[in-house]
């Protein structure tokens, strides 16, 4: 096996390492997501009732701030966590790491020379480094260090950081 090809197969391998683990990321932020969403829903829901059983509006004053304080601080924490847009980053990352391997996995050996894998480490770099992975759970690093063992792994799970 050439160097070139060796590389590619290599990264190949580091590609596949990062669409399982950003889909597993994207997971994680989407059940947080979700954890959030279930509550703001339920205080939303209960405004409603409390708001239709009041005759009087001071009755119903102290139940109403109560509600949505607790809306605002669930609001509050969903938007300092960023959320949303960690399950949207991991989910474009995911899909991206995939198209990178299929993008290797159908080159012909021919094709492979020594500028088309520079070109591809370019794009697997580039992924890469917009990549967060203080924001993905150790366990789900440590789940892919063990799937992958004996393969090529990317810089940032290979133990070094």
């Amino acid at each position: 096996m050439d160097n070139n090809t060796k590389r590619s197969v290599e990264l190949l391998q580091k590609c596949e390492a990062m669409t399982l683990l950003c889909t597993r990321a994207t997971h994680y932020w989407s059940i947080v997501k979700t954890a959030f969403q279930i509550p703001l829903i339920l205080t939303s829901s209960v405004m409603c009732i409390l708001n239709s059983f009041g005759t009087v509006e001071t009755s119903m004053k102290i139940p109403n701030v109560v509600v949505n304080g607790i809306s605002v601080i669930l609001i509050s924490y969903q938007s300092n966590l960023k959320v949303a847009e960690k399950v949207e980053l991991f989910k474009q990352l995911s899909n991206s790491f995939l198209g990178l391997a299929h993008q290797i996995e159908g080159m012909d050996i021919e094709e492979l020379d020594k500028n088309t894998v520079n070109n591809i480490y370019d794009k697997y770099d580039t992924l890469v480094m917009s990549c967060l992975f203080e924001e993905i759970p150790k366990r789900y690093k440590l789940e892919v260090i063990k799937l992958f063992e004996g393969k090529a792994l990317p810089l940032q799970l290979n133990g070094g950081s």
